[in-house]
């Protein structure tokens, strides 16, 4: 199965970065491409988007300052298919993605994709406080988009809203 292209260029205000892609990701090319997958649905509800978009259109949200890639690239089931050594290599990618593109913030979808990316055993959602793994890079971690996961959609709405409002302060 072909990875998902990454979406990444210079001067991006948020880089969302997830697990790895899905199976359907990987059938259609496009991030988040999972019908039960809520991504969209939050980026919208957020303020992030100012309508729905589909993973069909994942390429145009370069246009508004958004860019997508993820810490692995092969599709699988489920994250628990990730091999060690592919999160080993994967974090050494991902580390020189976001130090040669360098956007303003590095959104990891998911506690889990931070924490091995990070390797800090914990986190919180949104803004972190530590120092970032690349310098510049702000990191904020927000709650898988996953329909499997068991937050309440706007209780993961409300952090992703944080993002849209430091969005609109430099504005």
């Amino acid at each position: 199965m072909n990875e998902v292209r990454d979406h990444l260029d210079h001067g991006l205000q948020i880089v969302f970065i997830g697990f790895n892609p899905s199976i359907r990701s990987g059938e259609l090319g496009h991030h988040y491409a999972n019908p039960r997958n809520n991504f969209w649905r939050i980026l919208e509800r957020s303020g992030l988007t100012d309508r729905l978009y589909t993973a069909a259109e994942d390429g145009e949200l370069l246009k508004l300052g958004y860019g997508f890639t993820n810490i692995v690239a092969r599709p699988t089931v489920g994250a628990e298919d990730i091999t060690r050594e592919e999160y080993t290599e994967g974090r050494e990618q991902l580390r020189a993605k976001l130090a040669l593109y360098r956007p303003q913030i590095a959104c990891f979808v998911g506690k889990g994709v931070y924490t091995e990316f990070s390797r800090r055993s914990k986190a919180g959602w949104g803004f972190q406080e530590s120092v970032p793994v690349v310098d510049g890079v702000r990191e904020f971690v927000a709650p898988s988009s996953s329909g499997l996961v068991r937050m309440p959609l706007e209780e993961i709405v409300d952090i992703y809203r944080q993002l849209y409002l430091f969005t609109q302060e430099g504005s």
